[in-house]
């Protein structure tokens, strides 16, 4: 295995210094027999952690696949992403689950982490193999059934209760069916001005309360995926004041982007929770600094270009985000280096209980990090990105930072900015 010396580096936005790479760890000592690189002017950050992306394998690889979407992955920075169940087959055996984890070991950019999902096809009707999950190769601790909600309170309680007895986690897409049907957009003044049926905030504030309920009489661990209103941020301060283990992410594109954007009818901009209005925006970017918000996660939601480039109403929801995340973080937070750090890999990494991802970078570490250069500018162009979709909102969009280079275990996955393999 080669040695790496990142010469003049900033670990977390410390003054330079050389950070040794050896066997796979953060070393000390000397450095004779390492390759240089030229960290001057770059920061470096444990490798980051994504507990929301969607990979597409098996079943929708003209979409995405588990290899290309790693490769977007580690040249975001990321080391870890955890692949979301809605896959076709559904991953809701430990077959589909540790054929997914596989997929990832072969690809070896990123330590791919399969979740499950809750319920059987997603159809919210029976609990899915849980425990067969848990105990696979796989090793599986997060549950969801991300793109539906788990609606039935009783089935959602059920879920708690089982997931207790390993210290498993069931994350919430919280969406009141009933009260979201046939909505294209955030429910306010621009979807009434366009026309266009809302989806009212209280539909996933109603959920949030709900479960946060059953969590506390339970005692389990539940995880609120893309928190997206500042109704639900509300809901999350109290529940955490009175101690239920509840943790909860943002996307980025929630910490930047309002429903205003849905008046161009260009579907790029159709996402689910949808896009919401810019006091939403500044209360979870509140929520983030604050804590009440645990975590960014990207939630990247490729899809083929059919599924895109048509009618608004037709449109499938989502946004590629892998490769801009850590950028738009930056645009948002600024250079706040250890906050990022928190956010996007240690808090993430302690969630899922994912050990050797999100450290401090100290000797002896699994040398999981990423190099940012924060001087560098980035305009967004679809056509360069490594994903197999282009549905990214930020086309055209000048971002701050650059991922320079990415380490799993020490192992290059992406140097001078670009994939390694």
């Amino acid at each position: 295995m080669t040695s790496y010396l990142l010469r003049g580096v900033s670990v977390l936005g410390a003054e330079p210094t050389d950070l040794l790479i050896r066997d796979g760890v953060i070393a000390a000592g000397p450095a004779t027999d390492a390759d240089v690189i030229d960290a001057a002017g770059l920061v470096a950050l444990p490798g980051l952690v994504d507990l929301h992306t969607h990979l597409r394998e098996p079943g929708r690889e003209d979409a995405e696949t588990v290899e290309t979407g790693s490769r977007a992955a580690a040249l975001g920075g990321y080391t870890a992403v955890f692949a979301m169940a809605n896959t076709s087959p559904v991953a809701d055996t430990a077959g589909v689950v540790e054929q997914v984890w596989r997929l990832g070991r072969e690809a070896g950019l990123v330590d791919v982490q399969p979740i499950g999902a809750v319920t059987v096809g997603l159809a919210g009707k029976q609990l899915a193999e849980l425990g067969a999950m848990a105990t696979s190769a796989a090793g599986v601790r997060i549950f969801s059934d991300d793109g539906h909600c788990v609606a039935d309170p009783r089935l959602m309680r059920r879920a708690l209760e089982y997931v207790k007895a390993f210290d498993g986690i069931i994350a919430q897409h919280a969406e009141e069916p009933r009260l979201t049907e046939g909505a294209q957009m955030h429910e306010g003044e621009v979807s009434t001005r366009l026309g266009l049926t809302g989806w009212p905030a209280v539909a996933e504030e109603a959920i949030i309360a709900r479960d946060v309920l059953l969590a506390e009489h339970v005692g389990s661990r539940l995880h609120i995926c893309h928190v997206s209103t500042a109704g639900s941020v509300e809901v999350l301060r109290q529940a955490k004041a009175r101690g239920v283990r509840v943790t909860a992410e943002v996307t980025p594109h929630h910490l930047l982007l309002t429903d205003e954007l849905a008046a161009s009818y260009d579907p790029v901009y159709k996402v689910n929770p949808p896009l919401r209005t810019a006091k939403d925006v500044q209360a979870l970017r509140d929520a983030l600094v604050e804590g009440v918000i645990d975590i960014v996660a990207t939630d990247h939601a490729p899809h083929a270009v059919e599924d895109k480039e048509c009618e608004w109403a037709y449109a499938r929801p989502g946004m590629v985000g892998l490769e801009t995340a850590l950028p738009v973080v930056l645009s948002v937070l600024g250079q706040r280096w250890d906050l990022i750090a928190e956010r996007m890999s240690r808090t993430p990494a302690r969630i899922a209980g994912l050990t050797g991802h999100g450290t401090d970078l100290a000797v002896g570490d699994p040398a999981n990090l990423t190099l940012v250069d924060p001087s560098a500018r980035r305009v967004v162009d679809p056509s360069e990105l490594a994903s197999r979709s282009r549905n990214t909102p930020y086309a055209g969009t000048t971002l701050p930072g650059r991922i320079v280079a990415t380490f799993l275990r020490g192992e290059p996955t992406v140097l001078d900015g670009k994939a390694v393999k």
